[in-house]
């Protein structure tokens, strides 16, 4: 299997090259990412519980999906790309912010990634890949901020940092399908 690389960025999102996924977070070098958000019309988030098996944040709770671009792809086909391999569907996708974040692991690795995040609407079940996911559930945008007060660990570092950013933007918009 071939070894993923990501692509190297500076803070402009322009790009500097690729390297290896994992040396790029042993030497945590800024690299593009996105993470998507899937809403149902009730406006509850899709969160996913990350695999036990995952190199990092094995059965943590985070937002529906996230991952890298590939080269020549976009910041809306990556996130459709991995919305069906994670969560076995995929929606239309609009890409709402990003930003830069770095958060180190227990394990040496660190995420510094340029974070690009997207929302998309989705009401029915996903069928989920329990080789990335070992379960998921819709809550609500204010239990979720609580719960992240209340059991920190239990959720991702980019999703704490990420999910900050997102409830304001769900205060400020009235997302529409």
């Amino acid at each position: 299997m071939k070894e993923e690389v990501v692509i190297l960025v500076n803070e402009r999102d322009e790009v500097l090259g690729t390297m290896p996924k994992m040396k790029a977070h042993e030497k945590a070098v800024l690299h593009r990412a996105f993470s998507v958000f899937i809403l149902n019309d009730e406006g509850e988030i899709m969160l996913q519980q990350r695999a036990g098996d995952k190199y990092h944040s094995p059965l943590l709770w985070t937002n529906t999906c996230c991952s890298h671009q590939r080269v020549g792809e976009t910041n809306i086909s990556a996130g459709t790309r991995r919305l069906q391999e994670e969560m076995g569907f995929t929606t239309e996708l609009r890409e709402l912010f990003s930003f830069v974040y770095k958060a180190p692991f227990d394990n040496g690795l660190t995420e510094h990634e340029l974070d690009h995040v997207m929302v998309g609407f989705y009401s029915d079940p996903p069928v989920i890949n329990p080789k990335e996911v070992a379960d998921w559930k819709w809550a609500e945008p204010e239990d979720i901020k609580n719960d992240i007060e209340i059991n920190s660990g239990q959720y991702t570092a980019w999703f704490k940092i990420i999910f900050e950013r997102f409830y304001d933007h769900i205060l400020k918009n009235q997302f529409s399908r």
